[in-house]
């Protein structure tokens, strides 16, 4: 069960969370469970969860620990064994250096963590992600495909809103294209610009990051001897993210791609 925690006020977060009671607040005209009642014996997604109170966070960290809570406005102990997963655009620990982020409940929550790398990243993604938006959409006009065109410019973008803003720029492309096919002139116009700036004389921001990026992989695989396992530690990433990274910019720098890493 999927509740988006930055949508939602505290006090209907609260209620949405753990239920109430009838006469608890104005408007409560009856009992009703609350997501954590209703998912026992199942799996609770929390979808931008560092969005949350201090206080519902401690609410939510007594959730997860003893396995029991109280109804908004009830007096009732009621018991819920529930699977939490989480998730969070922010840095959790430097919300916890601000105080805004309760440490306690980043250790209960952190048992088994994945970091989705930016869109930008894992550019090698995209064709997949628009197949699975093109079908989503095609209903609207029949759409099929992308062109060659639109599809270096899709694939060339750095996608600062990641796979929603792919989601986006598509569905607005299913309403206002006449085609089968999505073409340039379908995409947004921040996704056409990038065009004119590959074209530009100055190196763009993405150009200059996967040379830094570049640079340090280089330097840490000399210091490692060439192990990309000993270099992902002292980059500290994940290998598998390290292949991956070294993959992509050997792709886009043909003219002096890196050495194969040793395993």
């Amino acid at each position: 069960m999927p509740i988006n925690c930055a949508a939602l006020t505290e006090s209907l977060l609260e209620s949405e969370l753990f239920g109430h009671e009838k006469g608890a607040f104005t408007g409560a005209t009856a009992q009703r469970k609350g997501k954590i009642e209703a998912a026992a014996g199942g799996t609770l997604f929390l979808d931008e969860a560092g969005e949350m109170s201090l206080r519902l966070q401690a609410m939510l960290l007594r959730a997860i620990e003893e396995k029991e809570f109280e109804r908004v406005g009830g007096t009732q102990t009621i018991e819920a064994d529930v699977r939490f997963v989480v998730a969070t655009n922010r840095n959790l620990e430097e919300a916890i250096k601000e105080g805004r982020f309760r440490e306690d409940l980043y250790h209960r929550l952190n048992v088994f963590s994945i970091t989705m790398p930016p869109l930008s990243e894992r550019r090698e993604d995209i064709p997949l992600l628009l197949d699975y938006f093109i079908r989503k959409h095609s209903s609207i006009r029949g759409m099929s495909g992308v062109s060659q065109e639109a599809m270096k410019l899709l694939e060339s973008y750095d996608w600062p809103g990641n796979v929603r803003e792919l989601g986006n720029v598509i569905e607005r492309a299913a309403g206002l294209g006449t085609s089968e096919l999505i073409r340039p002139a379908d995409l947004h116009e921040t996704v056409r610009e990038r065009k004119e700036r590959i074209s530009g004389k100055m190196k763009s921001w993405a150009d200059g990051m996967n040379d830094a990026k570049r640079a340090m992989i280089r330097e840490a695989r000399e210091l490692s001897g060439n192990n990309v396992r000993k270099a992902a530690e002292l980059l500290d990433i994940d290998p598998s993210f390290l292949h991956r990274m070294i993959r992509a910019l050997e792709e886009k720098n043909d003219t002096d791609p890196p050495e194969p890493p040793t395993p």
